[in-house]
Parts: structure tokens; C-alpha cells; sequence
């Protein structure tokens, strides 16, 4: 088939009536598919949580504890490209298709169309460019502090504290912007063949569609992430598995065939 006719949009409909049965569907779901297949969810988180460590050691042995928290608050945004072999994990267990490390970490290439890499590319780019806004919001408020990043003293200050506020709510704004482009364009780009912009496009419609529960959804894999990176990054190796399955079968509840 003529590559221009197989990159044709599929059509699909997007519901408009997810809940918070569907959600605690989707984790269920998500926790079968890491038991049933434990070793690629721990291959995957297992990458994520060593980058996370050498992001920790490397910012400690060059002095710069200040950086811990803006490089703990972008990290989960690299989360969902992690997750795309989680993905097709799910994707072949519910097609019951086998299983095998060529067919999972082939996913991470997309369908030969670069699709899912050009979405890599805006997911590590989304990091570098948040690291340079909390540098900036950094140099605002504590450049005249005196203080330098090499300490933690700097956050129970005024300034420090306004910092934190400032950032926060940048930070936050950024996050959603970036969930909102990846919670469903990801998963479908694993599942169909569509160029990234049609997927993004369809990402922002189930948000629209499903605003309130896809936030509710943010806020669950924000706060689960949060506390898996307390214990060194440990916790990730169990809450980034099931949070990948679970976005997919949360997908394939939002995004669904056209009614004949």
C-alpha cells in the first residue's frame, strides 16, 4: 500500500463521559498488565529511575542542591515517552498478541514514520525549556539574595519563598499545557498510524470532552509520582508501570472507534 494512503487519519470518537469508575478501572487494568508482564515495566521504570539518580548525584556533586527541586518537578515529564513500550505492552495483551523485547522496544521507533520520535523530541525539549525557566525565575528573585544554589537555606527566605510560589504556578501551568498535548496522543501513536499533530489534535479534544476526570487523572500521577520519588526513586520501579498501562486502557476508554 502507497505510504501517503497507509498515513491517511483514521477517524475516531472521542466520549465525553468519563468518571471516576473508568479511572479506577484503568489502574486496575494497569496492575494486571504489570503483574502479568513485570519484566518490561521494570526494564522501563527501571531507565527512568537510574536517570533520575544520576540527575540527583550529578546536581549534589557539583554543589547544586538548589536545582533539586525544579529538576524533581520537571522529571515527570519525561515520564510519558518512558512509557510508550509500556504501551505496547498493553496494546498486545489485549490483542493477545505475543510477547517479546524486539516487538516492545521496537515500539520506541514508532511505525517507521518517526511520529513518536518527533513527540520524544518536544518531550525532552519540554524539560530543557523548564529548567531555563526556573533558572530565570531563580535569577528574579534570588540574585541579589547573596545565597547561592549550593544551598537549601535560600528557600526559608521571603524571596525563596516567593520563588517556590512563583514557580509553582508556572511549573503547574507548563505541566498541564504538556499532559494535555501527550495523555492521549502517546498511546494512539503506539495504537494507529497518524502523524503526531493529528494525535495532539486528539488529545486536546478528549480534554475538552473530559476536562474535570483527565485533571483528576493529572493530579493522580502527579501526587503517585511524587511519593514513588521520596524513597530514592524506588517507588517508580511499581507506580511508572501501572500508570503507563493504566494511561492505556484510560485511552482506550476516551478514544474510540466511529459508530458504523
Amino acid at each position: 500500500m502507497d505510504k501517503a494512503v497507509k498515513s491517511q487519519i483514521v477517524p475516531v470518537t472521542v466520549a465525553n463521559d468519563l468518571n471516576a469508575g473508568d479511572l479506577c478501572a484503568a489502574l486496575a487494568a494497569g496492575w494486571r498488565d504489570f503483574m502479568a508482564c513485570p519484566a518490561f515495566g521494570l526494564f522501563f521504570a527501571g531507565i527512568y529511575v537510574a536517570a533520575g539518580l544520576l540527575i540527583y548525584f550529578a546536581l549534589v556533586t557539583q554543589g547544586n542542591l538548589a536545582w533539586l527541586i525544579p529538576a524533581a518537578a520537571g522529571f515527570p515529564l519525561l515520564a510519558p515517552f518512558v512509557a510508550v513500550g509500556l504501551y505496547e505492552v498493553s496494546r498486545r495483551r489485549e490483542a493477545g498478541l505475543p510477547m517479546s523485547w524486539k516487538a516492545v522496544l521496537g515500539a520506541l521507533r514508532g511505525r517507521g514514520d518517526e511520529q513518536i520520535l518527533s513527540m520524544g523530541v518536544i518531550v525532552f525539549v519540554a524539560f530543557g525549556f523548564w529548567l531555563m525557566v526556573a533558572h530565570g525565575i531563580f535569577a528574579i528573585f534570588l540574585a541579589e539574595s547573596g545565597i547561592g544554589s549550593e544551598s537549601l537555606e535560600l528557600f526559608s527566605t521571603a524571596a525563596g519563598m516567593m520563588m517556590l510560589v512563583v514557580g509553582g504556578i508556572v511549573g503547574a501551568l507548563m505541566a498541564l499545557g504538556f499532559y494535555s498535548i501527550t495523555v492521549v496522543s502517546l498511546p494512539m501513536l503506539v495504537d494507529r498510524e497518524v502523524d503526531f499533530l493529528t494525535a495532539i489534535i486528539v488529545s486536546l479534544a478528549a480534554m475538552r470532552s473530559n476536562g474535570f476526570m483527565l485533571l483528576v487523572w493529572a493530579v493522580v500521577i502527579a501526587v503517585s509520582l511524587f511519593v514513588a520519588m521520596l524513597p530514592a526513586f524506588l517507588g517508580l520501579l511499581v507506580v511508572l508501570p501501572v500508570l503507563g498501562h493504566a494511561t492505556w486502557h484510560l485511552y482506550r476508554r476516551v478514544v474510540q472507534e466511529p459508530a458504523a
